[in-house]
């Protein structure tokens, strides 16, 4: 991860725009979340130079981290929490009520603004996406829910759903939050066709060759120069964008680790008892993040990174 320098500013200067952020979005169109008066407020903060400001920005880093993980934070918690105490024989079944509790946190998220109209189209494609891989990829034995319930498609309970939306809800809060840019981003075709070569692999793979090895060069090749730069605070950083998916794909596996512990789907090894999941996975993981990627900047447009301002003269 890299940090580019840009024309000193005052502090005052630099609290300025965050300032009026906070004016203007609290008044503004309900197309904009409540975090966002937030944001402006903790990024127009003045801490003492030095050290201070490394720690604030670490901080608030994890603050809009956070926020983004909200909805997949919630989640994961609901899977814990219901495996360790859900009341054994209640008329709802366990998996019913994680769907009508999934359903219940993305109309408040909606109703008390912690989330654009935007992002739930977003989630509502991620569901459909994401169900419609459920239905083969536990009908080929790739993984099962050893639970029962009434709200279901086939073998696949409604909630697992959302456990896809989960990704694409942070995606496109992230994506907003720290204010992607990019430099060599490839035309969007190429990347929405490789996009679609993958999850048609996801299928395909069951009777013909395996290409995934093809699909992560191919992606390699796309993407090679591509970095993603990101504002934290109030100086640019950035990484390179291949980087940052596999990031969140070892994130998410940690997370699916959670989510097999308590019992939400299973594995066949993990049908005798619980044991982590392969880290193998973690390649599938990264190209179905790429996936989610590509369905999110079909909303969002990945912009270029403007050019730097040049640097003042010496006196």
């Amino acid at each position: 991860m890299g940090r580019h320098p840009r024309r000193p500013r005052t502090p005052r200067q630099a609290a300025a725009p965050a300032a009026r952020e906070v004016l203007t979005l609290t008044q503004s169109a309900p197309s904009h979340t409540r975090f966002v008066a937030i944001r402006a407020r903790l990024e127009a903060y003045e801490p003492r130079s030095g050290w201070q400001t490394w720690v604030y920005e670490f901080l608030l880093f994890g603050f809009k981290q956070g926020w983004a993980c909200l909805f997949g934070g919630l989640m994961l918690g609901l899977l814990l929490t219901t495996h360790l105490f859900y009341p054994v024989g209640a008329p709802l079944s366990r998996y019913d009520f994680l769907t009508i509790a999934a359903l219940g946190i993305q109309l408040a998220m909606l109703v008390f603004r912690l989330e654009t109209m935007d992002e739930a189209r977003v989630i509502l494609a991620f569901h459909v996406v994401g169900t419609v891989m459920e239905l083969f990829k536990t009908s080929v034995g790739s993984w099962a829910y050893p639970e029962g319930g009434l709200l279901h498609i086939g073998a696949v309970p409604l909630f697992s759903g959302f456990m896809y939306a989960a990704v694409g809800s942070y995606i496109a809060r992230v994506w907003r939050i720290f204010d992607f840019r990019y430099t060599g981003y490839p035309r969007q075709s190429l990347a929405a066709a490789l996009a679609m070569l993958i999850y048609i692999n996801f299928f395909a793979h069951h009777w013909l060759p395996d290409v995934r090895l093809a699909l992560f060069a191919a992606l390699g090749l796309l993407f090679a120069r591509t970095r993603i730069y990101f504002r934290v605070w109030r100086a640019d950083r950035w990484m390179p964008l291949l980087l940052g998916w596999f990031l969140v794909a070892l994130f998410i596996w940690f997370a699916e680790n959670i989510a097999t512990f308590s019992n939400a789907w299973l594995y066949p090894n993990q049908r005798s008892g619980w044991t982590a999941v392969h880290p193998g996975k973690l390649g599938a993981w990264y190209l179905l993040m790429y996936i989610s990627f590509v369905l999110v900047a079909w909303v969002h447009r990945p912009q270029a990174r403007e050019a730097l301002a040049p640097a003042p003269h010496s006196p």
